[in-house]
């Protein structure tokens, strides 16, 4: 059987400059909900870093739920391939330390702007449009998934549950570290959890 293939019309500058308008904001806005929360993060503020006028977002978004919900969306992607490359670079055996190391690491409790979107977003979550909830929810999944399949006994009932216990033990750490006004607090509530939750803890 013969396939024919069609080759696909080459986009225009046109259609490439708008799809590349569209990522910078869509990234720019990535940034802003981590950094300021959804209901600080504005859509002026946000085309002004972008280095656009506002007048132009409705070229790109039906609303701005439209643009949260993207922006959620790339967030959480970015969280999760992060996580999976710290899962592939760990040695054997040493995956979910590794993804637990990364997570509670000075580094990512002081990246609220380039860190996990649920730890920084997570209290405001219940208060969105089902369609920015909807984006989150996908990404919570994917990690607490992630998660299970290092767990020593992945496919079994448990290693899921472990895994949702896991996440959510690490993102609320994750909140309080970054609530409190005293560092070393912050530096033991992760070592707490990191105690508790590690494979090889009692």
């Amino acid at each position: 059987m013969m396939t024919v293939m069609k080759s696909k019309p080459a986009k225009s500058p046109t259609a490439s400059r708008k799809e590349a308008t569209h990522e910078r904001i869509v990234e720019v806005a990535s940034r802003a909900i981590r950094r300021s929360g959804y209901d600080g993060t504005g859509v002026a503020d946000i085309m002004k870093e972008a280095g656009l006028t506002h007048g132009g977002f409705y070229a790109h978004f039906d609303s701005r739920d439209a643009l949260l919900a993207e922006a959620g969306d790339r967030a959480g992607a970015d969280a999760v391939a992060l996580a999976t490359r710290v899962a592939a670079s760990a040695p054997p055996g040493q995956a979910l330390q590794a993804l637990m190391d990364a997570y509670l690491s000075p580094q990512h409790i002081a990246a609220i702007e380039n860190g996990c979107p649920v730890c920084a977003l997570g209290s405001e979550m219940p208060r969105q449009a089902p369609e920015v909830r909807h984006a989150a929810t996908v990404h919570i999944k994917e990690i607490i998934d992630l998660f299970a399949r290092q767990m020593p006994d992945w496919g079994q009932p448990r290693a899921h549950e472990q895994a949702m216990a896991t996440v959510c033990a690490l993102i609320g750490t994750t909140m309080l570290a970054r609530a409190v006004d005293d560092p070393r607090l912050a530096a033991a509530l992760c070592a707490a959890t990191l105690k508790q939750f590690s494979p090889d803890a009692d």
